[in-house]
């Protein structure tokens, strides 16, 4: 059996457009109506859609979260550059990519500091 690695959604009740699992970071539900983005157009008509914001747009809210999950324990996140994609899609619901522009963010701005056991909140 091949597991399917995208989700056909309704966009505007009249597009056919996909969500690739692998940029899906919530639970999602038949009926839910959520926001996103055209990443693209394919060639057979449908829209490749992003449910976040993409590229720079998405550094400060995910910049956000990390702070906010950083205050809620105690000032320390077990997560690196080299934690595994899915350690960092369970604890902060984001790609790893999105984590470490956001955590390099931070890191330049003096807000955080990165150790070899995790981030510390400065």
């Amino acid at each position: 059996m091949k597991k399917l690695n995208k989700l056909a959604i309704i966009v505007n009740k009249k597009h056919l457009g996909l969500i690739y699992k692998d940029n899906i970071f919530q639970d999602l539900s038949i009926g839910d109506k959520l926001k996103g983005i055209v990443k693209k157009i394919r060639k057979d008509n449908k829209l490749d859609i992003s449910l976040g914001e993409i590229g720079y747009r998405n550094i400060e809210p995910n910049a956000e979260a990390i702070m906010i999950a950083l205050e809620d324990n105690s000032g320390f996140l077990n997560l690196t550059d080299k934690s595994s994609p899915e350690d960092i899609k369970e604890i902060l619901q984001m790609s790893k990519k999105s984590f470490k522009k956001a955590i390099g963010s931070l890191y330049k701005q003096k807000l955080i500091t990165i150790k070899e056991d995790g981030i510390h909140l400065n």
